[in-house]
């Protein structure tokens, strides 16, 4: 049968990620492409203590429909812990569990944009949100990136320019793909451009927790005073990805439309794993798996970047994130990094090319997406090295 694709889908390729991912089956593949979290990261004891006396002390809660809001323990420990640890709740503001943090920016799209509305997004920027925006029929407009954050100056002309802006999507801790970490001043500048322009602002921090250098830097949701942040956290990088559990925090005044489409999505997140995220975070050391989880980050970051010195010619540019999953690479000016990867596949290396990223996918891009996670240390050594012989073959003179 020949089937007619909706005009919402028919535009939208899948991610570049995903087919690359698919590549990292193979064993004699080492993968820098993916973002999935180290497998020493995951409380495996405790998930599955927490998940045993649960089944065994109240099976039938955890098993049968549960609230589209959210497990109220969850919810009721999460306010708690926003509140006491990042400084983050309005007493107008309210919860809501989400299946993944892209759901959260899902729902978001669904109660703001009209299709022909206009989304400002980060460029690059993480491409399972730019489908979904696109998947609604929005107009993206990307603003281009400095080394400490979005650049404030072509924001405003954006935020200016283009119609009907629903809302600037940012993420602004250790940037998927950059790296990048917004500075508290460009933090306080953007909340003033979009209180200047009227405009909501989807600020999504799904890697906050895995800094392991510098210094905090308080979210833009801090600075909220009038409802217009929507802001997105996720347990996917500190428990385990395949629990699908994050959350929102916005102004009860979108709390209905945003319950509304997550009824219409999926009903309401996994309770069971709902359930073990809350206990979780309230009757065990968090803050201590936490600090393990930084600390073997930072000692795969900083091989990873010692071997970019050692192995790559020095025309090639890379960021030093402070926490996080990702470094990017640029290459020189002038260079095509989907070429480039590519060649680094049929040697055994992949990485995501940094065209994945963009709004206009078609365009060349001249940087790639490293990540420093998943790779052994053994793999990150090898790995670099076989991409840095390409980079001196390419870019040497």
């Amino acid at each position: 049968m020949n089937f007619t694709i909706s005009n919402r889908m028919s535009g939208v390729e899948g991610s570049a990620i995903r087919e690359i991912l698919k590549l990292a089956s193979d064993p004699n593949i080492i993968s820098f492409g993916g973002g999935n979290p180290a497998a020493d990261a995951f409380p495996i004891r405790e998930i599955a203590e927490i998940a045993n006396r649960a089944l065994a002390e109240q099976p039938v809660s955890m098993l049968q429909y549960s609230l589209s809001e959210g497990y109220p323990p969850l919810r009721e420990a999460l306010g708690a812990f926003l509140r006491k640890n990042d400084g983050i709740g309005r007493e107008s503001d309210r919860i809501l569990i989400v299946s993944g943090s892209q759901q959260a920016a899902d729902l978001a799209t669904k109660a703001l944009v009209n299709e022909g509305d206009a989304v400002l997004v980060e460029e690059p920027s993480f491409v399972g949100c730019l489908n979904c925006f696109r998947t609604y029929g929005a107009k993206l407009a990307g603003v281009p990136m400095d080394e400490d954050g979005v650049n404030l100056a072509a924001l405003e002309e954006a935020m200016a320019r283009e119609k009907n802006v629903r809302f600037f999507y940012t993420i602004p801790n250790f940037q998927n793909p950059t790296g990048i970490t917004m500075s508290y001043e460009k933090r306080k500048r953007v909340y003033e451009l979009a209180q200047k322009y009227g405009v909501v602002i989807l600020e999504d921090n799904p890697y906050g927790e895995l800094r392991f250098a510098g210094e905090p830097v308080p979210a833009i949701k801090t600075l909220d005073t009038d409802g217009r942040v929507i802001y997105c956290g996720s347990f996917s990088k500190v428990m385990a990805p395949a629990f699908r559990v994050a959350f929102l925090c916005a102004d009860e005044g979108l709390m209905g439309p945003l319950v509304v489409g997550k009824q219409c999505a999926d009903v309401h997140t996994n309770v069971l794993f709902q359930h073990i995220c809350a206990e979780y975070l309230t009757k065990y050391d968090y803050a201590a798996h936490i600090a393990e989880i930084r600390e073997l980050y930072a000692k795969k970051c900083r091989l990873m970047l010692a071997a970019l010195e050692r192995e790559f010619h020095p025309s090639v540019r890379f960021t030093r994130p402070q926490g996080g999953l990702f470094i990017s690479c640029t290459l020189p000016d002038g260079a095509d990094a989907a070429e480039f990867v590519a060649e680094g596949i049929r040697r055994g290396v992949a990485c995501v090319p940094g065209f994945a990223f963009m709004t206009d996918q078609k365009k060349p891009s001249s940087f790639f997406r490293m990540n420093f996670s998943t790779p052994t240390d053994e793999q990150i050594e090898k790995g670099v090295r076989i991409l840095g012989r390409l980079t001196h073959e390419r870019f040497g003179s």
